[in-house]
């Protein structure tokens, strides 16, 4: 019995061989996301959402752990509430991601803080209103994210 060329894959040690196959071997590893946000039920529904759209989760529920984790890995995306507590905010949350990493992807969310986006917010980031839907949080970060990134993870 012959094997089916069309679905042979070449090893990862081999160079890939075409666009197709460099997308088959990066999507083997998960697209790294930091979800940093102090309410545990909010910030639970969103790690279990973004899991399940194939994505490697950390969670975070304080904006100085969140400011820890990002120097210590290498993150696709941080999503981010504004209001964290006492403390650190969103904001320099996302400040602190793009310095580290200017392309990372950044999502906020809010409930009341839209009004301030234009002079906090760091460019080419995406806010969501609270209450959203999951698949709309999920479609931002999808938007925000290359293919380019996506294959140098």
């Amino acid at each position: 019995m012959r094997a089916d060329p069309a679905a042979y894959r070449p090893p990862s040690k081999y160079p890939p061989t075409s666009l197709r196959d460099r997308w088959v071997i990066k999507l083997e590893s998960k697209p790294k996301l930091l979800i940093v946000e102090d309410e545990p039920l909010i910030r639970r529904c969103l790690a279990e959402a973004f899991e399940e759209a194939g994505y490697a989760i950390l969670e975070s529920s304080t904006g100085e752990d969140a400011i820890a984790e990002l120097e210590e890995a290498d993150f696709a995306a941080v999503v981010t509430d504004i209001r964290l507590g006492a403390g650190i905010n969103g904001w320099a949350v996302a400040r602190s991601a793009r310095q580290q990493h200017p392309q990372m992807a950044v999502v906020y969310m809010t409930g009341d803080s839209a009004g301030d986006w234009a002079n906090e917010g760091v460019p080419t980031s995406v806010l969501l209103h609270k209450p959203f839907a999951m698949a709309d949080i999920i479609a931002a970060v999808c938007s925000l994210l290359k293919p380019v990134d996506l294959l140098s993870r």
